[in-house]
């Protein structure tokens, strides 16, 4: 890893970290290390903690104990971007969604013109770019979510199921602008409940178990043989 790397934020690390919402421990004594450039899946049953550590990984929850650093640092940097599984949008054109998410990064003008229209290009929607962003179709507003965050350049995109209410054809789309993203460099964290798109996608798997981790390994190695039996029942679809 480069010392460039590392001044971006990269590796992300989540060390002893707990989550207490109540009386509940939605995240228990979790460590987990994002690496950069990688595609890192955090699967699990419904209620496993998966969007929970996602928001405590991007920063937007402070762990209750535990700590998470980014390049060793204890403040998040910027150059990270979220999308969730309900796109929240403004009452506003197409266009102006994205502009409006590179003014607050301090993007203006010709600058911002540009990747306003490239980004739209890229997801699909450049003939939409006037239309307003809340009568699109759920395919198309979560394609606008991914070109107002693919507009930043983030060195860190995470996903929260992104795919979760969307049919076969817009699902796939999704998949393929969250593929075109990573290959620009970009680093991907992203939750889901479907098995066949984290074979399809995935490098890395975090698979937590009641807010523990139970698995943190390569995709390849757990989709053929989980080292647990929690992953080993999880791939059988006896806990799903």
């Amino acid at each position: 890893m480069g010392d460039a790397e590392i001044v971006q934020g990269l590796p992300i690390v989540a060390s002893g970290v707990d989550v207490v919402r109540g009386a509940t421990r939605v995240l228990r004594d979790i460590e987990v290390t994002i690496v950069p450039r990688a595609r890192t899946f955090i699967l699990g049953a419904n209620g496993a903690g998966k969007s929970m550590l996602l928001r405590v990984l991007h920063g937007l929850v402070e762990p209750t104990t535990g700590s998470v650093t980014w390049g060793g640092a204890t403040a998040r940097p910027p150059g990270q971007a979220m999308v969730f599984q309900r796109p929240v949008l403004l009452r506003r054109s197409v266009a102006a969604n994205v502009r409006h998410a590179l003014k607050l990064a301090g993007v203006r003008g010709p600058v911002a013109e540009r990747r306003i229209d490239d980004a739209l290009a890229s997801v699909g929607l450049r003939a939409l770019a006037g239309r307003p962003a809340r009568v699109l179709s759920g395919g198309e507003q979560q394609r606008l979510a991914l070109a107002r965050a693919w507009a930043l350049a983030p060195e860190v995109l995470f996903l929260d199921e992104p795919t979760a209410s969307l049919d076969p054809p817009s699902a796939r789309a999704v998949e393929a602008i969250v593929n075109e993203i990573h290959a620009l460099g970009t680093t991907i964290v992203m939750t889901t409940h479907q098995l066949a798109q984290a074979k399809r996608l995935a490098e890395h798997v975090v698979l937590l178990q009641e807010g523990r981790v139970a698995e943190h390994t390569d995709a390849a190695v757990f989709f053929r043989k989980p080292s647990s039996a929690y992953g080993q029942a999880f791939l059988e679809g006896e806990r799903l």
